[in-house]
């Protein structure tokens, strides 16, 4: 018994996961960790050291410490503070304050922002609808408060980069290493207040590879449909992020087991019902993830316009063979799924706009005079569009060797280019889907009876 306490206590001493100390947080340094200073933001550093400076706390928050513990890069930096949103601008040369829920600050350092907000306030007692959705959220707190109102535990982590320690009030660190996602408190009332951490325990568990705790994975299914009352902008911006976090493919599927991807994703399964549609979804979603991995941008009207590419196919195809124009029965079918999937699923107009310029170009790609080239180069889609043509050209929906000299071109220098342009072969007819479009045979008709006439237009 006595050897199993000494065992037990010296396990405790050298993980400190386990040091708990009922009256305050864990502490971790930098060797328990494992944080590399040198990875964190030199403005988010920045933004720490003039407030500390100044007298108050500031800490790195959220995601920044939570991929920064797990090995990975992190795409934003925000920091949280005991200092007001009045404060914190007043140190800064440029720095707004924004929001309306809960006002924060945008500090800006040329292209970056770190988002610094102060701490908030225990939530009990906030204006809620009827379904539980917090309102109105405008008290500030303490360090303590303003952990346990975090969503979920790895990511209710600070990291103070002056000490080099993480502050840790919820066991977040032990679950990031267990690779465990859970919510802090009573997940059907934290749900209640903003269903999105739905969505976000879907996407920390499949970005991580980790599994949801059971408590905070069974309302999940029963609470879907709180989804509905969520503005659009939020799922927007929630939407983006599921499919920008490099295993969307992953994300969808999970979303779908819960019942949440209907307001989201309304596409998906008309899409999988369609011949090679979810063939189609799974190699564009992992060109995405492999452009996320490697840290390269990815462009949200390439996402969607790969999303909703065969339900616009299919449309064009059955407007092809009614004998239309094909340029404008790809313009209409376009315009068709964009305005029903919209009625569902919020996909901002500026993104629309490029999709339709993507989708536009494609059969452009396959008859496009010559001397017409150069114009088409200038285009703002003109990369994305070309792109767009490879990942058909792997779907076999165009000739691989046609796709490929336009991703030459697109990588040319201007010299290189012209040659290209020079030596290529004249473009042919109008270029159309290929399963089961009738080609426009008009003007070749109209030539053949002009010959037959002897110069006269029969």
């Amino acid at each position: 018994m006595l050897k199993r306490t000494i065992k037990t206590f010296v396990s405790r001493l050298l993980n400190p996961a386990q040091r708990a100390r009922p009256d305050g947080p864990r502490r971790y340094e930098r060797q328990e960790h494992g944080i590399d200073r040198r990875l964190v933001s030199r403005h988010a550093v920045k933004v720490c050291e003039v407030l500390s400076q100044h007298g108050y706390e500031a800490y790195v928050v959220g995601g920044a410490v939570r991929d920064l513990i797990v090995g990975l890069e992190p795409k934003d930096f925000d920091v949280a503070t005991n200092a007001t949103p009045e404060q914190i601008r007043a140190l800064f040369r440029r720095a707004r304050i924004i929001g309306r829920r809960f006002r924060l600050v945008h500090v800006v350092f040329g292209q970056e922002i770190i988002e610094t907000s102060t701490f908030r306030a225990d939530d009990s007692g906030k204006q809620t609808d009827e379904h539980g959705r917090i309102l109105r959220d405008n008290e500030f707190g303490t360090l303590q408060d303003d952990a346990a109102r975090r969503d979920f535990t790895l990511n209710a982590l600070y990291y103070d980069p002056l000490s080099e320690t993480v502050i840790d009030y919820h066991n977040g660190v032990a679950d990031l290493k267990e690779r465990l996602v859970r919510i802090i408190g009573d997940p059907e009332t934290r749900y209640r207040e903003d269903p999105v951490r739905m969505l976000r325990a879907v996407r920390f568990a499949a970005k991580l590879d980790a599994s949801i705790e059971a408590k905070t994975h069974e309302p999940i299914k029963r609470l879907s449909r709180l989804i509905e009352n969520v503005p659009e902008s939020r799922l927007c911006d929630e939407t983006l992020k599921l499919l920008n976090c490099g295993h969307a493919m992953d994300c969808i599927r999970r979303l779908q087991d819960e019942g949440l991807h209907n307001k989201l994703l309304p596409m998906i399964e008309p899409l999988q019902r369609l011949p090679h549609g979810e063939a189609f979804l799974d190699m564009a979603l992992a060109r995405t993830d492999s452009r996320v991995r490697a840290g390269k941008s990815v462009s949200p009207s390439f996402i969607y316009a790969c999303l909703l590419w065969k339900l616009v196919q299919k449309d064009w195809l059955l407007r092809c063979d009614k004998g239309e124009h094909p340029q404008q029965a790809l313009l209409e079918a376009a315009d068709m799924v964009i305005e029903s999937q919209t009625r569902v699923m919020p996909i901002q107009k500026r993104y629309q706009s490029d999709m339709r310029e993507i989708w536009f170009m494609q059969p452009r790609f396959e008859r496009v005079a010559n001397r017409a080239i150069w114009r088409m180069t200038e285009q703002p889609r003109f990369r994305a569009a070309v792109d767009f043509l490879q990942l058909r050209a792997e779907a076999k929906e165009v000739d691989s060797v046609l796709a490929q000299w336009w991703m030459d071109l697109a990588n040319a220098g201007d010299d290189e280019r012209s040659e290209m342009i020079a030596v290529r072969k004249p473009a042919g007819a109008t270029a159309a889907p290929r399963s089961g479009q009738r080609r426009n045979r008009r003007r070749r008709s109209n030539a053949k009876r002009t010959q037959q006439a002897g110069g006269i237009e029969a």
